[in-house]
């Protein structure tokens, strides 16, 4: 008898266990990095955040490209060295992946007018 309660108590652990992992994993939230583009080819593009971070994302599949600054850059293959862009990625990829990549306006310098 002692024995059974010892195997459903240790069934309970295990479910409640993954009950509470499994959506975390699923459910991967995105991280954003945002830099100057350095480098880009067809399937990769390395960004630099000009504070010493290089940061090299791969293309995937569905990539998506969003151009908030001037709505011109619609894939991949727009994209420049020295865009200004933010990476979505996911923590849990090795390497990392761009899921999605969102250009952004050129920063003003230091005393630049509006």
């Amino acid at each position: 008898m002692h024995k059974l309660a010892r195997t459903f108590a240790l069934v309970g652990l295990v479910v409640a266990a993954v009950a509470v992992l499994a959506p975390r994993a699923a459910l991967a939230q995105y991280r954003e990095f945002t830099g100057v583009i350095d480098k880009i080819n067809d399937k990769k593009m390395i960004i630099d955040n000009r504070q010493g971070d290089k940061v090299t994302f791969d293309k995937v599949p569905d990539t998506k490209v969003e151009d908030t600054y001037e709505g011109k850059k619609k894939t991949w293959n727009d994209l420049k060295n020295d865009d200004r862009v933010t990476v979505k990625w996911k923590m849990v990829d090795k390497p990392r992946k761009a899921y999605e990549v969102i250009v952004l306006p050129p920063k003003k310098e230091a005393g630049e007018d509006l």
